[in-house]
């Protein structure tokens, strides 16, 4: 954690990405006013036909647009152009309470935690979201990124979160739509950040504000970054579970032909055999590639870890 002056002004950020919130912007805005009377609160709307900014604006938040669509885009946006000793990001829609914003800002500067969770699921979450494919989503994606990435993280997908000036201007955000909250999680496991989590309170949006998040196409997206992040950041166990699998299917169809040549003392389906052969062949690359991608993931993050230093003491001058 970065020591701070004691005649410095610790700097929050409350950063509130937003499209058409017009509905609940006015609250949020007070609420995390009166929470965080310190802090300076950010709207960035990203292209609202509603008036949000306008209202942003005259509940005293400082309003700043993004033109890509996309949350990925907002934050990506947000966390260039803002520099601040904490960073809070919440949602536009009024569904997380402010009271545990404190906790979380605490646990940032007072704790020297990277990133922060506001973990909903441990909580009401499921008895106030009223879209039930979005609980069995989160509790799936909650468990494979655990499983795949060997974390213990309680909410995945929240958009309740804390970080760390290292955090933000490490991260580099990838995702254009709702999976950054996903790339979030993954990239401060594998870079072995430190992780904390505060429960907290949820509740549903209230009437005449409607979620932007599609449970289907959007639920595909979150679930192909998992699979393409694990790929990138675990290449070795990605290419040989690919290239066990190809061994596998090899031997399947090499075995019975090998099982006809002792019986017949030739091969039935000279074919099979060579497509047995090619398979084996493709098994091999993919270990290979493997073993070559990882060297490379293994100098990228010794790489990460240089720059995570330099940029450590360049926030302590």
């Amino acid at each position: 954690m970065r020591e701070m002056e004691s005649d410095v002004k610790t700097k929050v950020a409350v950063l509130i990405p937003c499209y058409n919130e017009a509905a609940t912007i006015a609250k949020v805005v007070a609420d995390y006013r009166a929470a965080l009377p310190d802090a300076d609160i950010y709207v960035y709307d990203n292209n609202s036909s509603d008036g949000t900014d306008a209202i942003a604006e005259g509940a005293g938040a400082i309003v700043r647009y993004e033109r890509k669509q996309g949350k990925g885009n907002v934050i990506r946006t947000m966390f260039r152009e803002i520099d601040a000793d904490c960073y809070l990001m919440i949602d536009g829609d009024d569904t997380y309470p402010a009271e545990d914003a404190r906790a979380m800002v605490a646990k940032v500067l007072e704790e020297g935690a990277d990133m922060v969770v506001g973990d909903r699921l441990s909580g009401a979450y499921f008895t106030e979201n009223k879209r039930p494919f979005h609980n069995t989503g989160n509790v799936t994606v909650k468990k494979l990124v655990n499983r795949l990435f060997h974390g213990n993280v309680d909410d995945i997908m929240t958009g309740y979160r804390a970080f760390s000036p290292l955090f933000v201007k490490t991260f580099p955000v990838l995702s254009e739509g709702f999976e950054i909250e996903t790339e979030m999680t993954i990239h401060a496991l594998d870079k072995n950040m430190n992780l904390a989590t505060v429960a907290v309170g949820y509740r549903d949006r209230p009437e005449g504000s409607e979620s932007k998040l599609n449970t289907v196409s959007d639920g595909i997206k979150v679930l192909k970054t998992i699979l393409l992040l694990y790929k990138n950041y675990k290449p070795m166990r990605f290419f040989s579970l690919l290239a066990v699998i190809c061994f596998i299917v090899a031997l399947a169809i090499f075995i019975p032909q090998m099982v006809g040549f002792a019986q017949i003392g030739e091969v039935p389906h000279g074919m099979t055999l060579i497509a047995a052969g090619f398979i084996f062949v493709v098994g091999l690359l993919l270990l290979i590639c493997g073993f070559i991608l990882d060297t490379v993931t293994q100098g990228r993050r010794q790489d990460f870890e240089v720059r995570m230093n330099m940029l450590e003491l360049l926030l302590k001058r």
